[in-house]
């Protein structure tokens, strides 16, 4: 895969394919960790004289322009990041953007428009997606890959548009390939892996792959009380997915056949309701009250979690442990990060909610060796699938 240093940038229109998908609150940006990563390689573009127009998504409009969705506010944080102007375009195609193309100059910035809101860039029609992508490329003259938390899309500014324009990927994706490749090609050992969020129909295909590569095997979470019942345990009101008690139970069975170590909850915060403020106590993770619900791992819990990666050389992090934004069910996310910071490990937080946990719980994002910025990318290359967006990148032919 091409690096974009080693493009001839100067006084050429690069597009750059960032992921600036941040949370926001009305206009107001609640977490601009995606904005900050894709920094590096945007100044690294300007600062070589290259006219630098940044294409992106927000949110899920549906293709159709929406304010709710603007990345006019992004364009804003965006400038107060580099420390210079950021040309915004209404649009992402159209007479705005045209106009903001032109009147670029060497070393400057632009802002394409949520690509969203063009019903091409998503869609499952390869001669719509393609033609939305035509107009896309006709915008510049090279190509630049660097929103690794959409690589795993196919979608016309992910796939498309780098068949249509010599290409390189940003500073940002070369990055987390790297990472991505230290934990699946020779990880250091042992090697644990903590998985947690709401679903395991969302980590299937991770898990079942992981099996093979990890140590340890870490289940925290709301995908934690699904494990539970597949051991024949009440779990009460909390989250269950029922229709996949089959397969969890081969990933039990066959954790227990290659002698891979899989934790779970020795103790659960169950508490009366799902708010902020719900009574709530400690109970085991196998007696858990039936009209009560689970929203975080408990202290004995963070304990061992804390003792199983106490010896890793290799952790993998994705997801939350509890419902970590409310802060009395957020100890148990807060302990497997404090976990990873004082480990000697090479330590990766899955981007995502992780992520997000993190920057929340006021934690230094310096303390883990990478976090990543794409959640959904790291589990499907994790999962061993081929991702679009870095094929595409791979592949030095442009389509004529």
């Amino acid at each position: 895969m091409r690096g974009f240093e080693e493009l001839d940038v100067k006084g050429r229109r690069v597009l750059v394919r960032a992921d600036l998908n941040v949370p926001l609150d009305g206009e107001t940006i609640t977490d601009d960790g995606r904005i900050r990563a894709s920094i590096p390689t945007i100044r690294n573009l300007a600062g070589r004289g290259a006219m630098v127009i940044v294409c992106a998504h927000l949110g899920r409009p549906k293709g159709t322009p929406n304010p709710k969705y603007s990345l006019a506010p992004v364009a804003k944080r965006l400038a107060e990041l580099l420390g210079e102007p950021v040309e915004f375009a209404s649009d992402v195609v159209g007479e705005s953007a045209q106009a903001a193309m032109a009147g670029l100059r060497d070393g400057q910035v632009a802002l394409l428009e949520n690509l969203r809101f063009e019903p091409g860039e998503e869609s499952k029609d390869d001669a719509e997606r393609a033609l939305f992508a035509g107009r896309l490329a006709a915008l510049a003259d090279l190509y630049v890959g660097d929103g690794f938390g959409a690589v795993h899309r196919k979608h016309a500014s992910v796939y498309d548009v780098p068949r249509l324009l010599p290409h390189a990927a940003g500073g940002l994706v070369l990055a987390e390939v790297e990472v991505l490749k230290r934990l699946t090609e020779d990880p250091a050992r042992p090697y644990a892996v903590v998985l947690g969020g709401a679903k395991v129909s969302d980590k299937l295909g991770v898990i079942a792959n992981l099996l093979t590569k990890v140590d340890r095997l870490l289940i925290g979470g709301g995908m934690a009380y699904t494990f539970l019942k597949a051991q024949g345990y009440e779990v009460g009101k909390s989250l269950l997915q029922e229709d996949k008690l089959g397969d969890v139970r081969g990933f039990l069975d066959e954790a227990a056949a290659r002698g891979v170590e899989l934790v779970l909850p020795v103790d659960v915060l169950a508490a009366e309701g799902f708010a902020a403020d719900a009574a709530h106590e400690a109970v085991d993770a196998t007696a858990i009250p039936a009209d009560r619900e689970g929203l975080d791992i408990g202290p004995r819990t963070r304990e061992l979690f804390a003792a199983k990666l106490a010896d890793a050389k290799t952790v993998f992090w994705n997801g939350p442990m509890g419902v970590f934004e409310f802060d009395a069910f957020s100890g148990g996310t807060r302990a497997v990060a404090e976990a990873l910071i004082a480990s000697d490990a090479f330590t990766v937080v899955g981007g995502g909610d992780s992520a997000a946990a993190v920057r929340r719980l006021g934690l230094p994002e310096d303390g883990f060796s990478h976090i990543s910025t794409g959640g959904g990318a790291s589990l499907e290359y994790l999962e061993g699938k081929t991702l679009p967006g870095l094929a595409a990148l791979e592949d030095d032919q442009v389509e004529s």
